[in-house]
């Protein structure tokens, strides 16, 4: 009987109780503890590196950049031509453009970062997550030219890189895995004949990489083809290997992984664990630190064996030990091990003070860690919620498109906003569609929560869909709050968290019309005068028009209201709103609307306002914001959100609608397969199109059984969203 299940068996019977943290100091936004190693009396410290160039982009570009400036490290990026105006090639001290949008073109081209790293005079890269951070020629590569590699070395990065070559090294250190195929035969039927013999459903994964790439469930035999394929095609791109393993798929199980650090001297330690149950796609939304309600037993264990593994393979560097555990028993399973930071490395810094980017910098530079494992506290509990432009109604579909509204929380000592955008950036098909991260802190795990919610609810974006609404919901979410959390979670929640659309609030009504009609005189006045001396000009010049009154329709979803606004003395009005059928829901007297535009915005004259108005006895606050890709008016009113459409004309509309019969793209994307071609006769949910999207794959099922009459698109294409792909003879 293994330790762990002698304790689980005497621990029959008694609640698990989750870890006390006591309080943390205070940690301001990208203020990390700064303090250098503690070397013992015999140990030199060495100096750390002048300049370091970082091979990446987005957010985790950014956040190695703040870093490496408080250390005065200086900085050089590397960017595509997508990324010409991006952030972190702004942050930078030094910007090399390496070649075109597609990943493969810039970003995974070591030959062109190479070359600049020679050129920019840098010492070391640091790789961020992802792209070329797990690729071990390349860290290889680099010690041979004298390049320092702000990672592990290639021996440990292939070694634990390798799932299946990870998963022998665990069972070799008496750590259990979950049942399956990890071998090197990669033939298609040989691999389903292990599927059968482990028994579906079964999961194949990636055997380089993670972040949910390359990784597919499959429920029954028919399946496994068309998976294993899109599995391997999605791999070879993310990864540039098309390997994988099989392996038993659990049905209730949690995520819970280690951050562990090892340094050149012979030490290695644990940051303790973060629990990442809650995902979709299987892919992360939201993190935790520490995992909640584990036995002390256990948590200690999970510490022990990371560690264990990290020191098996001579590790240098941060690392992510990851393991999937019953959610009865405990009884936990090894996974994988990422060699690299993790996107959610910040709750870790946030429970343990620390900056895991400078310990990377220190470890890189031959010193010893900052902290050996008898220094390392948990203080405070952390979460990290990841903001994504995807649409969560839609199958959580990945979204494009540019940043037209973007306000964050006010970051403070519990909140932190790591992000790589801004105002008028554009999220686009060729890469991640994170956007940012939002990680908080508190004294414990329901205050952390209390902080959490109320920093989404104060995260404003518009221009794409995001996943910001649904984050609330689940933070909200009573079981969610009690901790019982496991990878099911939202499949088992749907009801509670995609609720039925509430109906907008009179007072909603009434903000988004006040603006429209305030945004609409601004543009009359500014098209008759060509400019007016002051912004309250807006209001004036409505009250003065001969009619004195003015009508605004606004739809939501299938419903439509109408205000009506009149004059009724100065700069005071009446607000009316009526449903479509003409039946009055409110009406507001002596409104006197105060409107600050925001600053300007993108593609339109302003980019809305914040409106202060008193409706009957709530005075309102709010930002309002136009977006003329859609026409729509969002009212972000303290915590409250409503997106409002306003009507166009129907020759307009019917301009952009969908040809009957047709299947079209649900968001931009590339054409990677195409299965079907006029003539086919296909039955319902058969697959028609493959379809990439920010590194991920989307296949295209028939909605209905039938003949196809058009195909518009053929592999590699390029399609905006709402195109037809394909189109059904007509009955």
């Amino acid at each position: 009987m293994t330790l762990l299940r002698a304790h689980l068996r005497l621990s029959a019977g008694r609640k698990a109780l989750p870890r006390t943290c006591a309080s943390l100091a205070s940690l301001s936004v990208r203020h990390y503890s700064s303090a250098a190693p503690a070397m013992s009396d015999t140990t030199e410290r060495k100096p750390l590196f002048d300049k370091i160039l970082i091979a990446n982009r987005g957010e985790i570009a950014c956040r190695v950049m703040h870093t490496a400036k408080r250390m005065g490290i200086k900085t050089v990026a590397v960017y595509s031509e997508a990324d010409a105006d991006s952030m972190h090639v702004k942050l930078a001290d030094e910007a090399y453009l390496i070649g075109t949008a597609p990943a493969a073109e810039s970003y995974l081209r070591a030959d062109k970062i190479i070359d600049v790293v020679r050129r920019s005079g840098a010492q070391a890269i640091h790789p961020g997550y992802g792209f070329l951070s797990e690729n071990a020629k390349f860290a290889e590569t680099l010690a041979s030219q004298g390049i320092a590699f702000i990672g592990p070395p290639g021996a440990a990065m292939r070694a634990m890189g390798s799932k299946s070559e990870s998963k022998r090294i665990m069972q070799n250190a008496g750590v259990p895995v979950v049942p399956g195929y990890h071998g090197e035969n990669q033939d298609a039927a040989f691999l389903k004949q292990q599927a059968e013999q482990i028994g579906y459903p079964v999961l194949i994964k990636a055997v380089l990489g993670g972040g949910g790439k390359g990784m597919r469930i499959v429920e029954k035999p028919a399946d496994f083809e068309m998976m294993l394929d899109s599995s391997r095609r999605e791999a070879l791109k993310s990864f540039g290997d098309d390997n994988v393993l099989v392996e038993k798929y659990l049905t209730k199980p949690r995520h819970v992984e280690v951050q562990v650090f090892a340094d050149k001297h012979g030490n290695a330690v644990h940051l303790f664990e973060r629990d990442c149950s809650v995902q979709r796609r299987h892919q992360k939304i939201i993190e935790e630190a520490p995992a909640p309600d584990l036995l002390p037993e256990v948590r200690r264990l999970l510490g022990e064996k990371a560690v264990a593994a990290a020191k098996a393979v001579k590790y240098e560097g941060a690392g992510t030990v990851e393991f999937i555990m019953d959610d009865e028993t405990q009884q936990f399973y090894f996974m994988e091990m990422n060699t690299r930071l993790q996107v959610e490395h910040p709750v870790t810094e946030m429970i343990t003070n620390t900056d895991l980017v400078q310990w990377q910098l220190e470890v890189a530079a031959g010193n010893r860690l900052p902290k050996l494992q008898n220094e390392i506290v948990c203080t405070g509990h952390a979460f990290e919620a990841r903001i994504y432009a995807e649409n969560p109604e839609n199958g959580f579909l990945p979204d494009t498109g540019r940043l037209v509204h973007l306000a964050t929380p006010q970051p403070s000592s519990d909140v932190r906003v790591e992000t790589g955008v801004q105002t008028g950036d554009v999220i686009s098909v060729y890469y991640d569609p994170m956007i940012a991260k939002l990680v908080v802190r508190g004294e414990d795990r329901q205050a952390a929560l209390r902080v959490l919610r109320k920093a989404l609810a104060e995260y404003e974006i518009v221009g794409l869909h995001t996943n910001i609404g649904f984050l609330r919901r689940l933070a909200e979410s009573p079981d969610f709050i009690a901790a019982k959390v496991e990878t099911g979670f939202i499949n088992k929640h749907l009801d509670e968290l995609f609720p039925p659309v509430a109906q907008p609030s009179a007072e909603s009504i009434v903000q988004a019309a006040l603006a429209h009609v305030i945004d609409s005189s601004t543009k009359a006045a500014l098209s008759t005068h060509g400019g007016l001396a002051s912004p309250w000009a807006a209001i004036d010049s409505f009250r003065l028009n001969a009619f004195g009154s003015q009508t605004t329709t606004l739809a939501y979803g299938d419903h439509q209201y109408t205000a009506k606004v009149r004059v009724v003395g100065n700069g005071m009005y009446s607000v009316c709103v009526t449903s479509k059928s003409g039946d009055k829901i409110a009406e507001f007297h002596n409104v006197q609307p105060l409107w600050e535009p925001l600053p300007g915005g993108v593609g339109s004259t302003s980019a809305g306002g914040h409106l202060r108005a008193l409706l009957n006895d709530r005075l309102c606050a709010s930002n309002v914001v136009f977006n003329d890709k859609d026409s729509s008016i969002t009212v972000f009113d303290q915590g409250r959100v409503a997106v409002f459409k306003v009507p166009v004309p129907q020759y307009f509309d019917d301009a952009g609608a969908a040809s009957p019969g047709s299947v079209t793209a649900p968001m931009s994307c590339k054409i990677v397969q195409v299965m079907v071609e006029p003539g086919t006769e296909v039955e319902q949910n058969a697959p028609l199109v493959v379809l990439e999207a920010m590194k991920m794959e989307h296949v295209i099922k028939a909605p209905k059984a039938g003949k196809i009459a058009s195909v518009y698109y053929k592999v590699g294409d390029l399609v905006e969203e709402g195109k037809n792909l394909v189109a059904f003879e007509n009955e």
